[in-house]
């Protein structure tokens, strides 16, 4: 018999006691610490004993981080199962809880798990305070870097908390020495504590894990289509040489390396660029798709390659669609290429081998479970339907909440239900893409299955994790020779193995002891910059910002320069900054989007007519190449937003340039011209001439600078209705064709 974990908040018998658990535990206890354990070794276990002792000794509450709102239910039941408090203390946010509910449950919980976006939306409106936050368990550690919520929450945290303590849990933290140390850097970590599967006091617990490589031939039919798609990129790599920008090793190039000379070339927009930048642009837009188009051929299948092709021809018949897509659909080699799909039934070999996979384990053992994995969501949605056919088989098609052309995502709900369902064996076979690869509690996983290998090696070790936990499991990667499949797996297997060198390195050299010598290097390199980005003083300013920006950083880099955020839902900008200042803000690929789909100009209408003084952020640097619209177009839009709206434009490089440019905005509005901020106020006298030019300008074919004129020459509302046709075109700006639209308007008798 096993024995049990003792302590006076965990349930007796509740939880086996196992040496390196307790080993890891004692270290998270005594400093902020990265605990890298293999997958189904038991993380979350740690994270129970390090909560307990912390709500014994320290007291205050607990908060647990969790990056999906599965893993968060998963979370909370097993605390409520394991933990010797009231269930009603232990407590779960999520989106789909009102945020003035959740500010008042966080007054009475103890132990809280959480999607970290809510926090960082809880922290920001002031709805909630770390400060007796006693412990924060950061779960899939890996993923705080860049603008990832785990990164401000963690700031804050050590910031607010009276007594803060932190551990980050994760199976996978990253091959590379840069990346391990933003995570370290991001959490406050202080030691490392790592544990592999060839540790002596983990060795007994590991269950046996085969991993077989699966090599398949690519079949003639299909290498005839991959001919013909790359010949049209052979055809576009001559016209980029010819450009001035030639690609070498063009057969091994990869998407980071395309991405990279994109980024380039868009650098190379700034003032006033050579044409030769502008074909460039173009023609790299048309490599990308193509060589996409070759990847799925080589990997996928032609199921997967029809879908894609229909999207790409969707987008080359739509108005909105780019010039890449149009030129491709015209293509000869291209259109031989649907051709020859269109009369082609045969399917990539890796089809049958899944069938077949799949068929043989759940005959040998009928209550198996399966995964099988695909990275992208047509090749998901075919092998489901390939194995629906199988009577055996009850597959389930799992994916993440986007929706896109005739592919609808899954709520969070149905994504709770279907893993329910799965456990419950109802479905027994999952077919996912990346949304399953964290964090999920199947147990009895019996095999996994990749459908192609992944570059990455934090999704390749989370993956496999998914099987061979509490007993025996069984990985199978199908690989197709001699195309990216096999660079992928290589790539993976090699940062898989110096992610294992690095961890060990690193916890070599960041021993638990080292606390003191650490903390001090951090405070010296990154705390006291942040305290310089503050800019405390007692005059900071208010800046009121819609509820939908929190989804970008701006918010964060705000409150983090120390200025007063309050979030409502706005109906006209983003941030107002005084009682006559707001601010739409616009990443360019916003911009662009909404210049195409015909609304940036009714934003900027209501923004023009609701405030005195409207500005305009354009955040980017990538204005002209984001959707290749012509720059003629852009160039006759942001003419039109400062001449006839009369909003100035300003452009930032970043969030935190543009959160910059707020601050000072807001500051200059409040503290030297002494203005409110407010969404009311005075507002309402003021406002009479917009309301009276947006009455006017409602008018089919009038602008805002025609409103104006007619307003200006006949003094009111009224008399501009009253005028008759002459009147109407002693006007400037004033044409026969509108002044018949205003008489047609106002005289013509109502027949709706």
């Amino acid at each position: 018999m096993p024995e049990h974990i003792r302590h006076p908040l965990i349930k007796q018998d509740a939880v086996e006691q196992r040496l390196y658990q307790l080993d890891l535990a004692g270290k998270a206890l005594a400093a902020s610490t990265l605990v890298v354990l293999p997958t189904g070794l038991g993380k979350t276990i740690v994270a129970l004993l390090v909560i307990a002792s912390r709500l014994e000794k320290a007291g205050g509450k607990v908060l647990v981080l969790s990056p999906t709102k599965p893993l968060v239910e998963q979370h909370a039941s097993f605390f409520r199962k394991v933990l010797s408090i009231p269930e009603e203390e232990v407590l779960t946010f999520t989106g789909s809880i009102n945020p003035l509910q959740r500010e008042e449950l966080w007054k009475s919980g103890r132990v809280i798990v959480s999607t970290p976006q809510v926090i960082e939306n809880d922290i920001l409106t002031k709805r909630i305070t770390l400060d007796d936050v006693t412990h924060i368990t950061f779960d899939e550690a890996h993923r705080a870097t860049g603008n990832y919520a785990y990164t401000y929450i963690a700031e804050k945290y050590f910031e607010i908390a009276r007594d803060p303590l932190c551990l980050g849990i994760t199976a996978s933290p990253g091959s590379s020495d840069e990346r391990i140390a933003e995570v370290c850097r991001a959490l406050r970590i202080e030691s490392v504590a790592v544990k592999t599967e060839s540790d002596r006091d983990v060795a007994q617990y590991i269950q046996k894990k085969d991993i077989e490589w699966k090599r398949i031939n690519l079949p003639s039919e299909m290498k005839e289509i991959k001919d013909l798609l790359q010949k049209v990129l052979d055809d576009r790599y001559k016209k980029l040489t010819d450009a001035g920008y030639p690609i070498h090793n063009q057969r091994y190039v990869s998407k980071k390396d395309l991405l990279s000379l994109q980024q380039r070339l868009q650098g190379e927009l700034r003032g006033l660029p050579e044409s030769s930048v502008y074909t460039a642009i173009s023609i790299l837009a048309e490599i990308l798709k193509v060589s996409h188009a070759v990847e799925i051929t080589e990997t996928q299948g032609l199921g997967a390659l029809r879908m894609y092709m229909e999207r790409l021809d969707n987008e080359a018949g739509s108005s909105k669609g780019s010039k890449a897509s149009k030129r491709l659909a015209e293509d000869l080699y291209i259109r031989q290429a649907v051709h020859r799909l269109s009369n082609c039934d045969c399917e990539h070999p890796k089809m049958e081998h899944v069938k077949q996979i799949v068929f043989e384990q759940l005959t040998n053992k009928p209550d198996s479970r399966v995964i099988v994995f695909a990275n992208y969501r047509d090749t998901a949605e075919m092998i489901t339907g390939a194995l629906a056919e199988i009577e055996l088989i009850r597959p389930v098609r799992f994916v993440g909440q986007a929706s896109k052309y005739k592919d609808k995502g899954l709520t969070q709900k149905q994504q709770v239900g279907i893993i329910d369902m799965f456990k419950a064996g109802e479905y027994n076979t999952l077919v996912a893409t990346s949304v399953a690869e964290e964090g999920l509690d199947i147990p009895s996983t019996d095999l996994v299955l990749f459908y192609e290998p992944v570059p990455s090696e934090i999704r390749s070790i989370q993956r496999k994790g998914r099987t061979g936990r509490k007993h025996e499991g069984r990985v199978v990667v199908l690989v197709t020779k001699g195309t990216r499949d096999e660079g992928y797996y290589w790539s993976s297997l090699a940062k898989e193995k110096k992610m294992q060198s690095n961890m060990q390195t690193l916890q070599d050299i960041m021993p638990s002891g080292a606390r003191e010598n650490h903390q001090e290097t951090l405070t010296d390199t990154e705390y006291n910059d942040q305290v310089t980005l503050a800019d405390f003083d007692e005059n900071s300013p208010k800046v009121i910002v819609d509820q939908r920006e929190v989804k970008s950083s701006v918010a964060r880099m705000l409150d983090k320069a120390g200025v007063d955020i309050i979030l409502k839902t706005l109906e006209v900008g983003d941030y107002i900054l005084s009682d006559r200042i707001a601010v739409e803000r616009k990443s360019t690929e916003d911009f662009t989007s909404s210049l195409i789909e015909h609304k940036l100009f009714e934003q900027i209408s209501n923004l023009s007519r609701t405030y005195q003084k409207p500005v305009l952020i354009l955040e980017g640097e990538n204005l002209f190449t984001s959707r290749k619209l012509n720059p003629a177009a852009i160039h006759g839009a942001l003419s039109s937003i400062a001449i006839d709206f009369g909003v100035a434009v300003l452009y930032t490089r970043d969030s935190e340039d543009t959160a910059s440019l707020i601050k000072q905005i807001a500051k200059r509005e409040q503290t030297e011209e002494k203005r409110e901020v407010s969404l009311h106020g005075k507002k309402a006298s003021q406002m009479l001439p917009q309301q009276q030019e947006y009455i006017i300008s409602s008018i089919s074919d009038i602008g805002p600078k025609a409103a104006r004129s007619l307003l200006q020459h006949f003094g009111t509302v009224e008399n501009v209705i009253k005028a008759d046709y002459e009147e109407l075109l002693k006007v400037r700006n004033i044409g026969p064709k509108t002044a018949i639209r205003i008489r047609e308007l106002v005289s013509r008798e109502y027949t709706g």
